[in-house]
């Protein structure tokens, strides 16, 4: 077997630009596909991702159903996650030919990340190393160069969402932009399926298209079409995402309606319905041009950092259509139980810095009609 030369190996992090706080330093197209900018000049839109270290494993599972540019934003503690992060991107561009092609990668540090422990780089031959069908086992394997030092920061540290949503946007080069989480799955054929209904949308407006995302039992296959959800959903393996853990997550998306309408419907996009019931923390994953409010960078961690951009869009006076039949999934059943405190700590601060950035929202849009502003938070 040949020695495969590790990603990044070239990058020089001592400099690279600095967010608005200078907490963070940023390495934009640290990566870039192979094809990504023909995909970008040939696609109308291109998924923006992020991630730590401990979940890219679920990437392998998006570039098998996006065939599209695809912008992921990586966040790196330390030495020893920057070394996990180029044998793990290793890995995945030799196994999987779409991520080689069209994923880009951008990566963010934190300003102290010299004074983490480093590790000295091994030799490492790759292919026949790792196998290719468990992306999951191996990033688990490489996650093991971890010390105790690093842990304990990531611990005491938030992770930067915010940041690394608005990073991996920015580095799309299409005219829409896709924003997920990194373990959110499109559905099959969506790019084509979006592409179509992007040629022919003439929206006069703000617009923001919701795709429909739902939880998948791990014991259940990947539904390969609207009516195979709800096959799933029917026998109880298939759920609106966040439905028994925090119902006003996608609540405004109308899940009754978009599953009981064009049961009967082709592969073409189409929008079902608009968003008319918009409430405070409602949080979908929707497509956009890149016209819509940056995500605040003052909630980091778990809690008010995507709805509080949500809600800045609607006060905006964006209008929310949600599209069928795409979809998108996560795996996992969730219930209360398995959440961590730690996450409920994080909400709450970020509930308190919710007060001034909605003070700030209202000025910055007082000219809005009244009737825009009237949410009623809970």
């Amino acid at each position: 077997n040949k020695t495969t030369s590790l990603a990044f190996d070239d990058l020089d992090l001592s400099y690279g630009r600095w967010d608005n706080q200078h907490a963070y330093k940023i390495k934009d197209f640290a990566i870039v596909g192979d094809q990504y900018t023909e995909s970008s000049e040939n696609s109308l839109i291109c998924l923006a991702t992020q991630s730590s270290v401990e979940r890219l494993n679920s990437l392998a599972q998006v570039s098998a159903n996006w065939y599209g540019p695809i912008s992921v934003a990586l966040f790196s503690a330390s030495n020893e996650e920057f070394l996990i992060l180029q044998y793990f991107i290793t890995y995945m561009r030799l196994c999987f030919p779409n991520i080689k092609a069209n994923a880009t990668f951008h990566i963010l540090i934190p300003r102290d990340y010299e004074k983490l422990p480093k590790v000295v780089t091994l030799p490492f031959i790759l292919k026949g190393k790792f196998d290719c069908r468990y992306p999951e086992k191996t990033l688990k394997a490489l996650l093991k160069l971890r010390t105790v030092k690093t842990l304990q920061w990531r611990q005491r540290n938030t992770y930067p969402q915010n940041h690394m949503r608005n990073l991996a946007r920015k580095g799309c080069q299409s005219k829409y932009v896709f924003l997920t989480d990194i373990d959110i799955i499109p559905s099959t054929n969506i790019v084509a399926q979006l592409n179509d209904f992007f040629k022919g949308e003439r929206c006069t407006k703000n617009c923001a298209y919701v795709i429909p995302t739902f939880e998948i039992d791990v014991r259940a296959p990947f539904p390969r079409s609207k009516k195979s959800l709800l096959r799933l959903i029917r026998k109880g393996l298939a759920r609106p995402f966040h439905e028994k853990v925090f119902i006003y997550n996608q609540y405004a998306t109308n899940f009754t309606k978009w599953l009981s309408t064009n049961l009967n419907e082709t592969d073409v996009t189409k929008i079902s319905h608009s968003v008319t019931n918009f409430e405070f923390l409602y949080e979908p994953f929707y497509i956009a041009m890149d016209n819509v409010p940056a995500h605040d960078e003052r909630f980091t961690g778990y809690g008010f950092t995507r709805n509080s951009q949500v809600y800045e869009m609607h006060i905006a006076g964006f209008e929310f259509y949600v599209l069928t039949p795409v979809f998108t999934c996560h795996w996992g059943l969730q219930r209360k139980q398995t959440r961590p405190a730690w996450r409920e700590q994080q909400n709450n601060i970020n509930r308190k810095k919710f007060d001034g950035f909605k003070s700030e929202i209202f000025a910055r849009y007082r000219t809005q009609k009244s009737s825009k502003n009237k949410i009623l938070i809970k």
